[in-house]
């Protein structure tokens, strides 16, 4: 569902929102004509993405907020002051993490329009680790502009999915499995773009704890809570182990990684479904997203990969 945040040339009346919507902040134009704002936003479960567009050129100064704002930008130019260099600007089709290094930051925006996507510090904590028992909070990213434009692409895929496909067209039902799925793959994927402090790889330490009797525990684990909002840290909790342990488990002898392993397990349990389900009371959209399938597209590429036949195929019969 689409809301209206913002629709206002006043000031005074954005600075209030603004700062209710993401943090404290002092914003001042440059000499215009106007200086209409606006934001509207669109939620599916944990998942916002707001459509903000300035109409005019501003600066600004805010505190840290509480969550990063990853901003694709679609016209316009956005800029970002760090605590040491040159500012961060971004242009069309690039993107920016503002808030990023949960600091008090500040910059300019130049009649610009851009996705924000509002993203939980705490979500990169459950893809990756920054050592054996990290307490919750310590991953953070180091800069706010990616590494290559390369990464910076991949992100603008990411972003675009999430707008385009899953908000644009949400599942019949678990949209609250699949909105945190997308989010955790989102964390990932800004993991391996930004300067940051995680490990992403396994060290050598981390396969003393990688024998079979673990990863037991650990598919026992998954397949007891294929239908809930888990990630590598939730397994990694479960089985006593680091995150990056988990990952070297499942790569030496599943040769798959933990999340691989999990979007099978969700499939079995989906073919298993559409083998008891009714056809005039259930759909295959339905099932696939009730496992955390938000594309009924890409579902049914890996359905039949695994069982030679479509979902729907299965359904009939």
């Amino acid at each position: 569902m689409r809301t209206v945040l913002l629709d206002t040339d006043d000031l005074g009346k954005a600075e209030q929102i603004l700062g209710q919507t993401y943090a404290a902040v002092r914003v001042s134009a440059t000499a215009s004509d106007t200086t209409r704002m606006k934001i509207s936003r669109t939620s599916l479960g944990p998942l916002t993405i707001d459509d903000a567009e300035v109409g005019f050129d501003l600066s600004y100064d805010a505190e840290s907020p509480e969550k990063i704002y990853l901003c694709r930008v679609r016209s316009g130019l956005l800029e970002e002051r760090r605590p040491a260099g040159a500012p961060n600007s971004v242009g069309p089709e690039e993107i920016l993490a503002m808030g990023a290094l949960d600091v008090p930051f500040g910059g300019r925006v130049s009649r610009a329009r851009c996705d924000i996507v509002a993203v939980d510090r705490g979500l990169f904590d459950r893809v990756a680790t920054v050592g054996n028992d990290s307490p919750p909070g310590r991953i953070r990213l180091t800069d706010s502009r990616p590494v290559s434009a390369a990464a910076g692409r991949q992100l603008v895929r990411a972003v675009d999915y999430l707008r385009d496909g899953l908000l644009t067209d949400p599942a019949d039902g678990g949209a609250t499995l699949i909105a945190s799925t997308a989010m955790q793959h989102l964390a990932a994927t800004m993991l391996t773009a930004f300067p940051n402090n995680a490990l992403l790889d396994p060290t050598i330490g981390d396969g003393h704890d990688t024998t079979p009797a673990l990863l037991r525990r650990a598919i026992a684990f998954i397949e007891e809570h294929a239908d809930s909002d888990i990630g590598i840290a939730d397994v990694a909790r479960a089985t006593y182990v680091t995150p990056r342990a988990i990952q070297l488990m499942f790569r030496r002898h599943r040769d798959c990684t933990p999340m691989e392993y999990l979007r099978r397990v969700r499939l079995h349990y989906a073919h298993q479904d559409l083998l008891a389900a009714n056809r005039a009371h259930t759909t295959v959209t339905q099932i696939a997203a009730r496992w955390g399938f938000a594309h009924t597209g890409r579902f049914a590429v890996y359905y039949r990969q695994v069982y030679g036949q479509s979902p729907h195929t299965t359904l009939r019969d």
